[in-house]
């Protein structure tokens, strides 16, 4: 059975659910920092506050589906310019204390002004 978290409205411009999950796992699809002007939500000045408000908005993504940041396996950090390498890593591991998970970065392109994004597989609890 495959549950669908967080479906789109029908006509959305993001034809994707914020994850999905099936058995014991969770794949969250990718998504940068939250950004909204006219509620005053705003990514981030930097790289790293990218970062941070990217894993934060992952991780409310992960809690609904039954899961957490401290159950991921695997991430696919996508960044639009390599220059911010560093800096997105120094934040990034700030956010798996306990090991970090298995990862992969790319460079991405997508119509917004988003410096990075990410997506991730995770275990969830049993019985959730």
């Amino acid at each position: 059975m495959i549950e669908f978290i967080g479906e789109p409205e029908a006509g959305s411009s993001r034809p994707f659910s914020a994850a999905t999950r099936a058995g014991n796992l969770v794949f969250v699809s990718g998504h940068s920092a939250p950004h909204d002007p006219a509620l005053g939500i705003f990514r981030g000045d930097t790289p790293a506050e990218e970062v941070r408000n990217a894993l934060a908005r992952i991780g409310a993504i992960l809690r609904e589906a039954g899961s957490g940041l401290d159950r991921v396996v695997q991430v696919a950090m996508l960044i639009t310019d390599p220059a911010d390498y560093a800096a997105c890593n120094a934040e990034y591991v700030k956010h798996f204390p306990g090991g970090l998970p298995a990862r992969h970065t790319a460079r991405f392109g997508v119509p917004t002004q988003a410096r990075v994004a990410f997506s991730c597989i995770a275990l969830v609890e049993e019985g959730r």
